[in-house]
């Protein structure tokens, strides 16, 4: 278990890093045009959408001191533009998992593994 810990008035917190993976998720997955979190097997080179159970496969949390490093692998809706969908995920996980976790996010890098066409 990697953990990010604080120490408190009250006591000691630790953060699994699967914790702040499974929130960034699902804060990424509420950003217009993204379709999912990407799965990439690096033997195959193939990309694959990960279901919702699994998507923190898609994401990658590092901790160096007191600060986050977010990588997500993302596929983006076809049609929208990347910076924009970009700019919002960076915005809103950062927000959203620094006001969760406490944790100054340090960097977030997108790697955008695919465009999925949405029916």
């Amino acid at each position: 278990m990697r953990a990010s810990s604080m120490d408190t008035h009250m006591g000691n917190i630790a953060i699994d890093t699967e914790v702040i993976a499974q929130y960034a998720g699902a804060v990424a997955m509420e950003c217009f045009g993204i379709v999912g979190m990407a799965g990439v097997n690096m033997k195959d080179g193939l990309v694959k959408l990960l279901k919702m159970d699994s998507m923190t496969r898609g994401i990658r949390v590092t901790i160096k001191g007191h600060k986050l490093t977010l990588d997500f692998h993302v596929i983006v809706a076809y049609g929208v533009g990347i910076l924009a969908v970009s700019d919002n995920l960076i915005s809103n996980v950062k927000y959203k998992v620094e006001e969760f976790t406490g944790i100054e996010i340090e960097k977030i890098n997108i790697f955008v593994e695919g465009v999925r066409v949405i029916d």
